[in-house]
């Protein structure tokens, strides 16, 4: 007889073919949940989920495919279910469906644990780094939906080429024949990627990130290690050349694995996926594969040029692993790629235009709204804007997310707006994980300390006083030929600053 904690990880495992299984969803209504909602119902699986009753924007997805949210009540469950998947949020202990779950015997998932169960029944690719999975991830799964092959993808984000959701399917799931390949944006935080089955995986960027849980750099390189030890014998692993971190964890793995195919992307890559940056112009930033030739995408910034290379490079991998020849490759699909990637917009909260307004002098500007958090994502993001928007005066609304995040990268952060004109910093955005009371850092501080680094850094920590702030800014002459660029940045709720401004200003 089996271990107790082999009999989970049987009871764990789905059927490849996940037509008529059942599911019940605790917790339904978050943004991961509702979207394996969506990779399931496509694969044929019957839902049913569990939430409370406030309504938020996962309700329309939800909808779409046919689920509505049941208050939770231990009557959610009968025998008929055959999986419960459920957010950190809920427990046995506490939630009524899940100890039914219990008492039934119904094995029960994580959203980790089901994300980790679902790549086992498909050709499944992971997407991990620091910076830029869900843009990368969408930009794979925009590809994909070009190719006449089964896949899936899952981004952590609503990407508007999958049809302004988190999901993207393509091609029957039912038939029996064939690889059917799935895509999904992995998480390094509390390891939890650690539960999803990769046979290729994407490596944008490692960096000291998540301090609550990685004190160290070392502690989150390590956890990068382990998970690129998780692909199979001869599996891919695609990552960036051009960040140093992303290289060493490679370095290591590949060390301990010789038998991991290794494709580097990058300007200082070797072999086929050599990154050349081409020219910006007329809201196109083009670029060169060494191999393959050009490329254009519509998404400002370098960085996101490189998260473009990593999408082709995974492309290409997965077109082989499905049998395609490199002449077919180069005749058929890469054309396809190129217009796949052209119809690539971007992703809510990454670099994602809200609205447009006129200032009082009668000056444009344009709302953007980013998921920027960690100091490297605001240097390179910022560096974009001031590339792609040539002619624009850039006002940046910045929220620090987390208050061991700031303090560990006080410096960092203080550094990040060079590409900015004007800077408005508020309050830090705590975590619920965190006891902010303890804290040694305030977004004051952050203001006081980037203004060595910047001219012009105005401290307003509620979002009423940066808006009246912003407004002021904006009431000024910009001096650019094409206006402002208002941007909010962070993990947190400032993008209501932003919001709060285009309404004052009579914008859409």
């Amino acid at each position: 007889m089996g271990s107790n904690s082999e009999n989970d990880v049987i009871r764990k495992t789905l059927p490849e073919n996940l037509r008529g299984v059942r599911f019940h969803f605790v917790g339904v209504k978050g943004t991961g949940m509702a979207a394996l909602v969506e990779i399931l119902s496509a694969r044929g699986a019957v839902i049913t989920g569990s939430d409370v009753s406030e309504r938020f924007y996962t309700d329309e997805v939800l909808e779409r495919v046919g689920v509505k949210a049941l208050p939770f009540s231990a009557a959610n469950v009968t025998d008929s279910v055959d999986f419960v998947v459920h957010s950190s949020a809920y427990s046995a202990d506490k939630n009524p469906d899940l100890a039914e779950a219990a008492r039934r015997g119904i094995p029960t998932m994580l959203y980790s644990e089901a994300l980790g169960a679902v790549s086992g029944t498909a050709f499944s690719s992971g997407v991990c780094g620091v910076h830029g999975k869900t843009t990368t991830t969408g930009m794979v799964g925009t590809i994909l939906k070009e190719f006449d092959i089964p896949s899936q993808a899952l981004a952590g984000s609503v990407i508007s080429s999958f049809g302004n959701s988190c999901t993207m399917t393509s091609g029957s799931f039912d038939s029996s024949s064939g690889k059917k390949f799935f895509v999904a944006e992995t998480c390094e935080y509390q390891r939890h990627f650690m539960a999803f089955q990769p046979k290729k995986i994407i490596l944008t960027s490692v960096e000291s990130d998540h301090q609550d849980y990685y004190p160290t750099y070392m502690d989150i390189r390590d956890a990068f290690v382990d998970y690129i030890m998780k692909l199979p014998e001869g599996g891919t692993l695609v990552y960036c050349a051009d960040d140093r971190g992303a290289v060493e964890t490679a370095g290591i793995a590949l060390e301990k694995r010789p038998d991991i195919k290794a494709v580097p992307y990058g300007e200082r890559a070797d072999g086929g996926f050599r990154l050349k940056f081409s020219a910006v112009e007329n809201g196109v930033h083009s670029f060169c594969i060494a191999s393959l030739g050009e490329f254009s995408i519509r998404v400002p910034g370098d960085h996101n040029v490189r998260n473009a290379a990593a999408a082709i490079a995974l492309c290409v991998d997965i077109l082989k692993s499905a049998g395609k020849t490199d002449g077919e490759i180069l005749e058929k699909y890469v054309p396809l790629i190129r217009r796949g990637l052209l119809n690539f917009a971007g992703g809510k909260r990454r670099g994602e235009i809200v609205g447009r307004a006129k200032t009082p002098a009668g000056e444009d500007v344009v709302f953007i709204d980013d998921y920027g958090h960690h100091p490297t994502a605001i240097r390179t993001t910022l560096a974009g804007f001031r590339e792609f928007y040539k002619n624009h005066r850039i006002i940046v609304d910045f929220m620090s997310h987390t208050y061991t995040r700031t303090a560990a990268l006080l410096d960092e952060f203080a550094s990040s707006f060079g590409s900015a004109d004007c800077v408005i910093i508020n309050k830090i955005y705590g975590s619920a994980r965190e006891d902010a009371s303890a804290a040694k850092v305030t977004g004051e501080m952050l203001a006081e300390r980037a203004r060595m680094h910047h001219p012009s850094v105005v401290y307003a920590g509620e979002f009423d006083e940066a808006a009246s702030v912003g407004l002021s800014m904006l009431s000024e002459p910009s001096g650019a030929r094409d206006g402002y660029l208002f941007v909010t940045m962070g993990a947190g709720d400032n993008w209501k600053v932003g919001r709060a401004i285009l309404d004052e200003l009579g914008g859409k």
